[in-house]
């Protein structure tokens, strides 16, 4: 048996915009015993597994088409304009657990496309929060994950720029400076959550105390993916895994100081049950 020491980082964890979501689907199940949920409320399998046997039910855009007179959880990402109207046509009831700060940049985003500016977004392609974005622009804004995907020679001299909120912010400055040398006139909006931002300065430090790290996050989180690099650059011994039976007690040696941390979409308890299983190996 491997005598470890392991400690979870404490700011780890559920970003907040996820844990209002949670708690009001929770509620919502506690009092009615099923909701529906358009996406997976969280990209964690294991949180949502654990909803479902609560009784959530996920569905996608086309099954919120064919659904009426039922009560619809929208997600932390948001939602473009599309969704309301279509569930007031469908008769739904909405539970909007929009991030706040997904909103504010929602609104900012549209008031700058009623004042005809053209509007430039910093995001991942397909990604549900960006989609929300690009609807408050009737899907004319232009999105890109890298400055290589324009063409710097063809772009409007003045542009209004926005970022997805969990990007980086030093990505999200190096685009508007190399924007700004090619004489492009940008109007940037920082609209980056420095609740999800500042988690990479905090996991930097963090995965430096430990002989080896247990990254624990759910395998479709953008966040948890880039947050794993950080992870690993600082520290070498870094793992990735998705639930606790992924751990090998081979990357470990007798009195290894381990730390557990994750991603903004990894759920506290998940971090505690890879800690209670490492200490039992």
């Amino acid at each position: 048996m491997l005598q470890l020491d392991v400690h979870i980082d404490s700011h780890s964890g559920f970003c907040f915009g996820v844990v209002y979501a949670i708690e009001m689907a929770e509620e919502i199940l506690d009092q009615e015993g099923h909701l529906y949920c358009l996406g997976d409320i969280v990209h964690n399998d294991e949180e949502v597994k654990r909803l479902v046997n609560k009784g959530l039910k996920i569905i996608d855009h086309k099954g919120l088409e064919n659904l009426k007179s039922e009560k619809v959880l929208i997600r932390a990402h948001g939602e473009p304009p599309s969704t309301y109207e279509l569930a007031i046509k469908n008769d739904l009831t909405l539970v909007d657990a929009s991030c706040p700060v997904v909103l504010k940049l929602q609104n900012r985003i549209k008031n700058a496309f009623d004042r005809k500016e053209t509007i430039y977004i910093y995001g991942k392609h397909g990604h549900a929060e960006v989609e929300g974005l690009l609807g408050q622009t009737s899907g004319k804004a232009v999105v890109f994950q890298d400055p290589k995907e324009l063409d710097l020679d063809t772009l409007p001299s003045e542009i209004t720029l926005f970022s997805q909120t969990t990007k980086s912010p030093e990505k999200f400055y190096e685009i508007n400076r190399i924007l700004g040398e090619k004489g492009i006139q940008v109007q940037a909006h920082d609209t980056i959550c420095r609740q999800v931002s500042n988690r990479d300065k905090e996991l930097r430090n963090f995965t430096a105390q430990f002989d080896k790290v247990i990254f624990v996050s759910g395998s479709k989180s953008s966040n948890g993916k880039a947050l794993f690099e950080v992870c690993k650059s600082k520290n070498p011994n870094t793992y990735f895994v998705s639930r606790r039976d992924q751990v090998n007690s081979s990357w470990f040696k007798e009195n290894d100081k381990v730390g557990v941390c994750g991603a903004t979409s990894t759920p506290m308890w998940l971090m505690e049950e890879v800690k209670e299983h490492l200490l039992r190996l």
